[in-house]
């Protein structure tokens, strides 16, 4: 977001008022615990274990281990006040606390954050994309106390690839699947102004229902769970039309990127001629259908792959249309795969599920605010991410980042130099 500014955040000191923020968020979640019995009030349990995580914990152990070696300092700059409790705790609070209201919660704070950077950097608000995939644990599969295999557990999430936030993460249950999940979820969103991406999996009717009735826009991937709508797209771009949509050049787009020896052509081909569908009654605010090439040659070896895909959409703009479509594999490039390798979650040593949820979350939450602060560190986000747990003085900087009075402090020494 801030990759075209270099500004340092000079000062020493945990800054307040993001901690105040982040306690008021925390604060939010009910805690289930009998109120008679807590010695350790919730909110300071997830602060530390928010701390934890961005520091590098991968475990609820890891998490207590961090409070204990860190305790005077969080009592000092946090507001932990009333000490560290044991991993047990740590572990028992994770299990059983909502993680609707802790995604709400933090939700809430990444988006406070993103506005305050926004604000500081003059960016403006543009279309949003919200894509729309889901991710399976592979270490979930497995009952305490026991070598049975279980189904692994499977989460829906809702992407923002705009301000690289999960908006949503939502456990897709074991006699389910994401199809109705994702309609469920879509129906509580405003969509007002956002443009809402499915792999095949979710191009539905009543999916591509909920985005339009909550007033959004949509490009959907077409394969075989829709054959007969597959294959009259699929037909309908002849090589003759693909020749004629080129040669006009309105509905024609074409990127050229070489990486890693690898030479790749993405071709975009899009007609509003949707009239003579079939089934177009059934498919909500169908304005358009797009024809995507993608032609890549080794340059190595001089081996060429060639591959076509078809996608229906609300949105008749070329560019936005083929934007969206590469964009959709944010939710893998930027969410998934970080979670996988930067956070390690296939290998998940949290058997209780609701732990897990819960201990997502917070990755989720890191993963965020590290990629928020990583630019204006001047490092990748895994660098950022080792620059955190290696040295604290790094993790009170990315707080000094969410400050909104030294953010502004910073910005106006870069401009007025």
């Amino acid at each position: 977001m801030v990759n075209e500014y270099q500004i340092t955040m000079p000062g020493e000191g945990v800054p307040r008022k993001p901690i105040r923020k982040l306690v008021r968020f925390f604060q939010t979640v009910e805690d289930a615990r009998i109120q008679g019995k807590v010695s350790y009030p919730l909110h300071e349990i997830l602060m530390v274990s928010f701390l934890a995580v961005m520091a590098g914990a991968g475990t609820i152990v890891d998490i207590a281990l961090f409070g204990a070696l860190n305790e005077k300092w969080l009592k000092a700059n946090f507001g932990v006040k009333h000490g560290i409790p044991s991993h047990d705790t740590f572990r028992r609070v994770l299990s059983i606390i909502s993680p609707v209201q802790l995604q709400k919660a933090t939700v809430t704070f990444l988006m406070d954050n993103i506005k305050l950077m926004k604000r500081a950097f003059h960016i403006e608000e543009g279309i949003k994309q919200y894509c729309v995939d889901g991710k399976t644990a592979r270490g979930t599969g497995r009952l305490k106390d026991s070598e049975r295999e279980i189904k692994q557990m499977h989460t829906l999430h809702v992407y923002d690839r705009s301000d690289g936030i999960c908006l949503v993460s939502k456990e897709v249950g074991a006699k389910t699947n994401e199809i109705p999940v994702a309609q469920e979820i879509l129906k509580l969103l405003d969509l007002k102004g956002s443009i809402v991406s499915f792999d095949a999996l979710n191009t539905q009717r009543d999916t591509i229902a909920a985005v339009v009735q909550q007033k959004g826009d949509y490009v959907a991937a077409l394969k075989g769970n829709q054959p007969e709508l597959y294959q009259e797209v699929i037909s309908f771009f002849t090589p003759t039309l693909l020749n004629r949509i080129k040669t006009k050049g309105t509905n024609y787009f074409e990127f050229r990127e070489k990486s890693h020896n690898r030479m790749e052509v993405r071709k975009y081909y899009l007609s509003k001629n949707v009239s003579w569908l079939v089934q177009l009654q059934d498919w909500p605010g169908l304005k358009a259908l797009v024809c995507y090439c993608v032609h890549t040659e080794d340059l190595n070896s001089g081996k060429t792959t060639a591959e076509k895909y078809c996608y229906i959409s609300s949105v008749t703009d070329v560019e936005l249309c083929a934007d969206v479509i590469r964009g959709h594999w944010a939710v893998e490039n930027q969410l998934h795969w970080h979670l996988d390798v930067n956070f390690l979650e296939d290998a998940t040593e949290i058997i209780d599920r609701t732990a897990f949820q819960n201990f997502s979350l917070l990755n989720k939450m890191a993963l965020s605010l590290l990629k928020l602060i990583a630019p204006v560190l001047k490092h990748s986000v895994r660098a950022t991410k080792k620059r955190v747990g290696w040295n604290i003085d790094v993790l009170i900087q990315a707080f000094r980042i969410l400050d909104e009075d030294i953010l502004a402090n910073a910005v106006l020494n870069v401009k007025n130099n």
